[in-house]
């Protein structure tokens, strides 16, 4: 873990966000059989525009995980895989290879198209983490595929005067600035450990689509509760400045948010682009091998 910058204050949010909807993931396996709990889905494509997908993974039992994700297309989407505990390996057609391990993260562009691995390299012991799919804008969804391995002590950290420990991953967090830097989607993904009766104040443009995910204790958010494996939706307000939250317990969370790309959203499984031509396009050019090129 890298060293934390120690913050006087919290960031003044004069007018929180609340929780439009709650959201309980529902248990699912994917890859060769990796057991998890697919937290956001297609249904909330347009609600939580620009993202996409949220899994959360985690068991001590190596028949959960062991099998991976052998090779496997993608087109049109960033994935960010972030892993709580235990060691995955990436490896994809771009030529790209990365160790992921405890408190890091692997960034992916799929772009035009890459097909890649992501490999348990642990036989015991707990495996733990998400994955978030990022979406692409239209103008940037053939782009070439890019790839950025991330080790935790190259993720900036600081801790809140009231003890909360904040990791940003992504975006700007209180005049720190995150380990990735995306234009256009412009995501925030901060992960945010807080003590029993602290409080956190995170700033957010009006326009950004967010979303809490609580993946230990209970997260409070103006009053509503938001209990350890659910997902809060964020409201929507021009009034609104920020986030405003607290917890009577210790308490882990995800907080991510991002500048919606307001355009069509076609996906058919690891393919997602504007138009049913695209994907039809996407699925001709992977079966013809182009996605290797």
């Amino acid at each position: 873990m890298n060293a934390s910058t120690h913050l006087e204050a919290n960031e003044t949010v004069l007018h929180s966000r609340e929780v439009d909807q709650l959201i309980v993931g529902h248990p699912t396996s994917d890859g060769a059989g990796v057991k998890l709990t697919r937290i956001l889905t297609q249904t909330l494509h347009q609600r939580l525009d620009p993202f996409l997908m949220l899994d959360a993974f985690g068991s001590d039992s190596p028949n959960d995980y062991i099998a991976g994700f052998p090779d496997h297309p993608h087109r049109g989407f960033e994935t960010v895989t972030y892993l709580i505990a235990g060691k995955m390996r990436h490896r994809d057609s771009a030529g790209h290879e990365g160790l992921l391990q405890s408190g890091g993260v692997q960034w992916m562009t799929a772009g035009r198209g890459v097909i890649h691995s992501e490999m348990p390299e642990q036989e015991h012991g707990v495996l733990e983490g998400f994955q978030l799919w990022l979406n692409l804008p239209a103008h940037d969804k053939m782009t070439n595929p890019w790839y950025k391995d991330i080790q935790s002590q190259e993720i900036p950290e600081f801790v809140t005067a009231e003890g909360v420990t904040v990791r940003v991953i992504a975006g700007t967090s209180h005049g720190i600035g995150g380990a990735v830097q995306k234009p256009v989607t412009e995501p925030l993904y901060l992960d945010l450990h807080l003590p029993p009766g602290s409080h956190f104040a995170q700033l957010i443009p009006s326009g950004h689509n967010a979303f809490i995910y609580t993946y230990r204790g209970t997260i409070k958010v103006e009053g509503k509760s938001i209990p350890a494996q659910h997902l809060a939706i964020l409201s929507n307000s021009e009034a609104a400045d920020g986030i405003s939250l607290e917890t009577q317990v210790a308490s882990r969370a995800l907080l991510i948010a991002g500048h919606p790309l307001n355009e069509p959203i076609v996906q058919q499984g690891p393919f997602v682009m504007n138009t049913p031509e695209e994907i039809t396009r996407a699925i001709s050019d992977f079966r013809s091998g182009r996605f290797a090129i």
